[in-house]
């Protein structure tokens, strides 16, 4: 830091500056410094007299190396090339001079190239607290009566949570009609019983199923059993009848052989 002052006591502007540089405060000839603000650099040092009341202080010749300019409109340029803020935007100190006559976009984008213009990188925001927090509360941390704002139907209301249910049946009766695990007649009377709220939750629904599915089976089990049943009672009857003619014609040949 560089800060320019007039010797004490002095109320014009005398020939010579005093000049702080890191906290030590120097004179030096005001001559040298009217050109710009610059950077300096001390190169050797004599005696001159800083005015007629003051005793000769320690006076550095200086030389004008690196011209601090404005940067603003440079800066400016950058951050809307980088598509950034300004204050993420980091010009070279040591190439102040060739940044200073780029006042184009297309020479703004050659130094980003190059590198004497950098978009510094994004601050880190860690998401690890906050993953913490949100696998305490999904186990039923932080969820007390003292953390609770707003009603019962406010935080979860009844409607969204028939929603969700319904849609959770629903997908599960287009699976396994898909499938082939249920047919279309058993698809639909399902459908309508889930409208009309029958099924808590998918494990009532699938357990259902199974339940409809085992009395299905067992009725085509026994069906099938009494048509085998009657199969067998017409072959019966069928054997008793041809017997019962077969002795009547046995017996009328009998007859008729007397």
């Amino acid at each position: 830091m560089v800060r320019f002052e007039s010797p004490a006591g002095m109320t014009h502007h005398p020939p010579t500056s005093r000049i702080s540089i890191f906290g030590s405060s120097f004179i030096v000839q005001k001559d040298l410094l009217l050109a710009q603000n610059v950077s300096i650099v001390l190169l050797e040092h004599g005696v001159k007299a800083a005015g007629p009341t003051l005793q000769p202080p320690p006076v550095y010749r200086v030389c004008c190396v690196a011209v601090e300019s404005n940067l603003r409109t440079q800066k400016r340029l950058a951050a809307s090339v980088a598509g950034c803020g300004k204050g993420k935007i980091w010009l070279d100190p040591n190439e102040s001079n060739e940044i200073s006559n780029a006042n184009s976009r297309q020479t703004i984008r050659k130094l980003l190239a190059d590198g004497l213009i950098i978009k510094k990188p994004v601050t880190v925001h860690s998401r690890a607290r906050a993953r913490e927090l949100t696998a305490a509360r999904r186990i039923g941390r932080h969820r007390g009566f003292g953390k609770r704002k707003g009603t019962k139907e406010a935080r979860m209301p009844s409607e969204v949570m028939w929603m969700r249910r319904l849609r959770v049946l629903r997908r599960l009766l287009v699976k396994y009609r898909a499938s082939g695990k249920i047919d279309k007649h058993l698809y639909h009377k399902l459908y309508r019983d889930s409208k009309g709220n029958t099924f808590k939750h998918k494990r009532a629904l699938v357990e259902h199923i199974h339940k409809a599915k085992a009395e299905k089976q067992r009725a085509r089990a026994i069906e099938e059993e009494m048509r085998e049943k009657r199969a067998r009672n017409k072959a019966a009857r069928e054997r008793k009848e041809a017997n019962k003619q077969a002795k009547k014609q046995a017996m009328l040949a009998s007859d008729d052989e007397k």
